[in-house]
């Protein structure tokens, strides 16, 4: 079936509601966008759905959300009528439409007879993936595009052990979907007998992200700026951050309510330095030792901290990655807890930096692809092997970071409350978190990271990605490397993934799609003895990838 006769059984339906189709009519003389509307459907990868929301089947919106769920429906009562009892939790951001897209998941799991959860309003992804293990459900599901433009929304799907749902699911899930018609094919109901929850899982979860702080005195005059950009993390994070002894938290005003607008930010993405502008004024004002921000599902963590000249400097997800990790290290020697056989997981695009700081202090690190569920897939393995405690710290270097086996998810939560410790810990030494970043510079070798994202939408995008993805396959680069990695066919027993990793003397970088965007992501990496001989390798391997780009 082509997009055109899509189009036109959406228009015909009698289950497309009016606004539906209304939007659909007003885009009637445009075939590029009807076409865009309909020429797939968003696949059901393993990290469910995400997509710009609006009418068709290429959008999410209340069909696509019903389809989705009537698949996991149907994927959960295969496993039989125990499984099912277990039921499915159900979270949601604070996106527009994600608590209506929540419902929808509800009332088709309610029509299937399927025991369901629902957060009395909207919460963390951490605290889904948490609930999930605690409740001792099937499933859970949560209601986010994390750090994405306000035009997405999306749609996760944990499994029993907390974690994203492995390959296998996803494709048992999809061939459900596939199966299931949009309109016709979808059980719904108005009769609810859903169970809400709410204070009790917040109170379990605040409890176990408080085991995982390292026990440092936060002096009274210890000063925090927080910003939750007009998401879900404002009330736990306040809340954990009072756990510890954190009294003087500034809550930036303008983006303190949940807003899926997001009103204040170009947006809501921590690794975007413009989303801190407004809480770095408040933090000048306010003479504060940091400044952190979470994105609107509350898993990502960005951090700015002031230097020894009072000036307010963004750090990128790897630096503040090697802070926690440091920090967290030294901690757990300092206390008699480092486990001898402990392990640090990173993923292959996060710096290398973390490797030295592990092997300065006798523990392994393993690297796993990008995307933290292979991280969660890590904690799950070591469980299994009954050594649960060998995970120390898991990190992405897309200000993902989690301490800890209470979830098997990245968790801005845990890593706001010990990036404040870790502050107040170079604090009491007479040092900036700063200075404390310099110091492991000067120890573990300077380091220079970039990343560079190109976007490329609809069907010619996706066909330039493909292309270059081919051309960095087939072509020499103008740099000399030493090694080179392709992860097509898989690598040292991970699974395999469309990604290349290149390695020059001094540094390196790997190229890979993203897997809930339009885009094609460069990560590069360059280490030396100083500052500036890093980021002069890392302009050459930036460059010489360039090369391949611009020939593509």
């Amino acid at each position: 079936m082509n997009y055109k006769e899509k189009y036109k059984i959406w228009i015909e339906s009698d289950i497309v509601d009016a606004d539906t189709k209304e939007e659909l009519k007003s885009a009637a003389d445009n075939e590029k966008e009807i076409e865009d509307r309909f020429y797939r459907s968003l696949s059901f990868g393993t990290g469910g759905l995400r997509g710009v929301m609006g009418a068709g089947t290429n959008r999410m919106n209340v069909y696509t959300v019903r389809q989705a769920t009537q698949g996991l429906a149907r994927e959960i009562l295969s496993h039989g009528e125990e499984f099912a009892k277990k039921g499915v939790v159900i979270a949601y951001d604070s996106r527009n439409n994600s608590a209506k897209f929540a419902n929808e998941c509800t009332r088709v799991l309610c029509a299937n007879g399927i025991k369901t959860y629902i957060f009395d309003s909207l919460r963390p992804t951490p605290e889904l993936s948490f609930a999930v293990r605690w409740l001792e459900c099937a499933r859970g599901i949560v209601i986010t595009a994390s750090h994405n433009p306000k035009e997405y929304n999306g749609y996760k799907v944990y499994g029993e052990d907390g974690g994203q749902i492995p390959p296998d699911t996803a494709e048992r899930i999809q061939r459900f979907i596939d199966e299931t018609d949009i309109f016709q094919g979808v059980r719904l109901t108005d009769t609810l007998n859903n169970i809400v929850i709410g204070a009790d899982v917040d109170s379990a979860y605040i409890d176990a992200v408080k085991g995982q702080s390292m026990g440092t005195v936060i002096p009274k005059e210890f000063k925090a700026v927080y910003t939750p950009l007009h998401g879900s993390g404002n009330l736990l994070v306040r809340k954990i951050l009072s756990e510890i002894g954190v009294e003087n938290v500034f809550t930036v005003p303008e983006q303190e309510k949940p807003d899926g607008n997001f009103p204040t930010v170009k947006s809501p993405n921590p690794e975007n330095s413009e989303a801190f502008d407004i809480a770095v004024k408040y933090a000048k004002e306010q003479n504060a030792d940091i400044v952190f921000g979470t994105d609107p599902d509350s898993d990502r963590l960005g951090v700015v901290v002031r230097n020894a000249a009072g000036e307010y400097i963004v750090l990128n997800g790897n630096q503040t990655g090697c802070l926690l990790c440091e920090y967290i290290l030294r901690k757990s020697k300092e206390n008699g807890t480092l486990p001898s056989d402990g392990a640090v997981v990173k993923t292959i695009v996060t710096t290398e930096t973390v490797r030295a700081i592990a092997a300065d202090y006798g523990v392994d690190t393993i690297d796993v692809l990008t995307g933290f569920k292979f991280i969660g897939d890590q904690i799950k393995s070591f469980e299994q092997q009954g050594r649960a405690e060998r995970f120390i710290f898991g990190l992405e270097e897309s200000y993902g970071y989690l301490k800890g086996t209470y979830a098997r998810d990245k968790d801005a939560v845990v890593a706001a409350m010990l990036i404040c410790e870790a502050c107040a810990d170079y604090k009491a030494k007479g040092m900036t978190l700063y200075e404390g970043l310099e110091e492991i510079y000067q120890r573990y070798g300077y380091a220079s990271e970039q990343l560079k994202t190109i976007t490329l939408k609809g069907i010619d995008g996706a066909e330039q990605i493909k292309n270059i993805m081919s051309r960095f396959r087939k072509e020499s680069l103008t740099i000399e490397t030493v090694k080179k990695l392709d992860y097509l066919n898989g690598i040292d027993g991970l699974p395999k993934s469309d990604v290349l990793k290149f390695f020059t003397r001094n540094g390196w970088f790997a190229v890979r799609p993203s897997g809930t965007e339009p885009k094609i992501k460069l990560y590069f990496g360059a280490n030396g003895n100083t500052k500036e001989a890093a980021q002069t390798e890392i302009k050459k391997i930036m460059a010489a990838a360039d090369k391949v780009i611009g020939n593509s």
